[in-house]
């Protein structure tokens, strides 16, 4: 089980640095990231995306911290991640992840779990917002 130290859902802006901050043990030689940012386009929009409205379910921010306990439990690391809701333009990091763990291959394959897991399990919805004024509502995994 991992040693999560940061286990966030928030509105406010997300801040890399307390992340990596979070993380920090003189123990652990390698340290991965994970930066998701909005982007101006999706496969699904017709016009440029404009912005996301993130929201979530009250139990999310427990469920964030179970998937960072979980994440490559073969591989023990130290998780800092938070996922921010709320209204994010363009550019704007929607999810931030550091792990820090003895070796890189436990870092990157940690990190990496916790992405998929979120992405799979994280009771988070998205509306995408176009140019044009439509929206769409993305579930868990979309």
């Amino acid at each position: 089980m991992n040693d999560v130290r940061i286990a966030a859902v928030s509105e406010a802006r997300l801040d890399l640095d307390a992340h990596l901050a979070a993380v920090e043990d003189p123990r652990l030689g390698a340290v991965t990231t994970f930066v998701g940012r909005v982007r101006d386009n999706d496969p699904d929009a017709e016009t440029p995306v404009v912005g996301l409205e993130y929201s979530a379910h009250p139990d999310a921010e427990a469920a964030l911290r179970r998937i960072a306990q979980e994440a490559g439990a073969e591989a023990p690391a130290v998780v800092a991640v938070s996922h921010r809701i709320g209204r994010l333009d363009v550019g704007d990091a929607a999810v931030v992840i550091a792990v820090a763990s003895e070796h890189r291959a436990e870092a990157f394959e940690v990190c990496r779990a916790v992405i998929e897991a979120i992405k799979a399990d994280l009771p988070v919805w998205k509306r995408q917002l176009e140019v044009d004024g439509t929206s769409s509502w993305k579930g868990i995994g979309g």
